[in-house]
């Protein structure tokens, strides 16, 4: 994956991001649709997977057939909101292994303040995603970033429903070598951090708080 942005295109994918955006789409239906949202983002960042062959026996014959190679892909929910993805991603992967990074936003700095930090071993032995909704100023991103390349993770992919002109900026500045793959670069971030036209909050929007 050499580009720094994918933008998932697919008419599925845009058409359930529309119906998310809409103030009136209730939170049960918001969460069911960012599900089926993240396995269809979820096919193209793992498009690189690495492969190798084992010989089976069809019912008709042996061949030797593709499978995944090496260690467990290690998913990285950015709580709270990167759940929503997660459980969309587990149900196409569910042998990956999983591991959480607690960040939130100062409402003032909107700078990241860590409070929870717990990921699988071996990460630098395997592809990591880290997965967040919401790719705003980037900073949280880039954090949680920071903080898993200094547990050894080396191949890592970005993986988020919408993103703004800035905070892609800032993850490639602060990690030019971390692929993003989104459903949608929106306009703008607006006077707080919020993405523009967006779809609000999605840790609101998805556990039904405020």
């Amino acid at each position: 994956m050499t580009r720094h942005l994918t933008v998932v295109d697919h008419p599925l994918v845009q058409h359930k991001l529309t119906l998310m955006r809409e103030k009136e789409t209730p939170t049960a239906v918001f969460r069911q649709l960012l599900r089926e949202i993240s396995q269809l983002l979820a096919y193209e960042v793992t498009r690189e997977l690495p492969m190798t062959t084992k010989r089976i026996e069809t019912p008709l014959t042996e061949m030797d057939a593709p499978v995944l190679d090496g260690k467990k892909l290690a998913l990285i929910s950015i709580l709270r909101a990167g759940n929503g993805l997660l459980d969309g991603v587990l149900e196409l992967i569910p042998s990956a292994r999983v591991g959480f990074v607690g960040l939130y936003r100062d409402e003032k700095t909107l700078q990241p303040v860590e409070y929870y930090f717990k990921v699988p071993a071996e990460l630098g032995d395997r592809m990591v995603i880290a997965v967040d909704p919401m790719l705003a100023t980037g900073n949280s991103s880039a954090a949680a970033i920071d903080k898993l390349k200094e547990a050894g993770a080396v191949n890592i992919r970005f993986l988020c429903l919408l993103a703004a002109p800035e905070g892609v900026a800032r993850m490639k500045e602060a990690h030019p070598d971390v692929p993003i793959v989104t459903a949608a670069l929106d306009e703008r971030l607006n006077e707080v951090g919020y993405i523009m036209p967006g779809l609000g909050d999605a840790g609101d929007r998805m556990f039904g708080t405020k």
